[in-house]
């Protein structure tokens, strides 16, 4: 006679069986249930409808537009608006696009290298003052930009370059956002014993930077990289004030020249906008991963 033995449910470490799931699979601990996704789907849903309402907008005509309801399914104009947004002579969307992307990438990569550079500074290196300065910059923060535009706008007339690419490029050369992000990173992500002991190896204070701190800070300079990118390419009021009325706008600035007028073409303007939009959405795809690894690593860092 043989006995059968019943093999006990292993309760280690919860002090109860774990609950079966479906198909009497186990349930994975913190994993997302159908209302989780079915929320997502949903908020995804109202995120991206304006997104596809433009592309609607941008490939119907004006008769279309006019109809109600409003249609949601979009037309075979897309070529056509653009190509006259393309040639309107007194908008200078190409140029306002190229102008963009200059000052865009010059900006993003200033920021990242002199935000790196403060931060490293600030972070681990001693000086007299440190704390004193990052409290003043911190401070930067608290000041609207809209109090220092007329300011800003004299001192760019003073030098000349009211009406250039330098007037928007140079003011956002390093923001204190930067500084103040880059240092709070690097004090967790970066130990202060292997900053040391690349001083002991004889490297010098630009050499532990560019060797040592930047590899352990990328998806750091990642998230800010694409928010500066995003930020300096949506900017309109300061490009709108020294550039505007100009041949050298950028693309926001175009696409108020687009929309201003007694009778506003809204296939026109979005078919603009939805040009102008392409470049952020590809920039957000590449670097959405790096993004989200950023914000995580900081969340497990505090």
């Amino acid at each position: 006679m043989t006995t059968t033995a019943t093999k006990a449910p292993d309760t280690r470490g919860t002090g109860a069986p774990r609950r079966p799931g479906p198909a009497g699979r186990p349930r994975r601990h913190g994993a997302a249930g159908i209302w989780s996704y079915l929320f997502l789907s949903v908020v995804l849903l109202f995120s991206a409808f304006p997104i596809y309402w433009m592309f609607v907008v941008a490939t119907s005509t004006d008769a279309a537009l006019a109809e109600i309801p409003p249609r949601v399914v979009p037309g075979a104009m897309l070529f056509t608006n653009l190509q006259e947004v393309f040639s309107m002579q007194d908008v200078y969307f190409v140029q306002s696009l190229a102008n963009s992307a200059i000052v865009s990438t010059v900006v993003t990569f200033s920021v990242l290298f002199f935000c790196s550079l403060a931060g490293f500074a600030f972070a681990k290196l001693r000086f007299r003052g440190r704390n004193t300065l990052m409290v003043f910059v911190i401070l930067t923060l608290t000041v609207p930009n809209q109090l220092g535009v007329v300011a800003l706008y004299i001192l760019m007339g003073e030098i000349g370059w009211n009406g250039t690419l330098l007037a928007v490029i140079v003011p956002g050369l390093v923001s204190a956002f930067g500084v103040f992000y880059m240092r709070q990173f690097m004090v967790e992500a970066v130990p202060d014993e292997l900053v040391e002991a690349a001083r002991i190896d004889g490297a010098t204070t630009m050499r532990i930077w560019w060797s040592v701190v930047l590899p352990a800070v990328r998806p750091a300079l990642a998230v800010l990289g694409l928010l500066t990118f995003v930020a300096t390419w949506n900017d309109f009021q300061w490009p709108l004030i020294t550039l505007g009325g100009t041949d050298y706008p950028t693309s926001m600035v175009a696409l108020s020249d687009l929309a201003s007028g007694n009778y506003v073409l809204y296939r026109r303007v979005l078919a603009g906008a939805l040009v102008a939009t392409l470049p952020l959405l590809v920039m957000l795809f590449i670097g959405g991963r790096q993004i989200v690894r950023g914000i995580m690593e900081g969340a497990v860092k505090s």
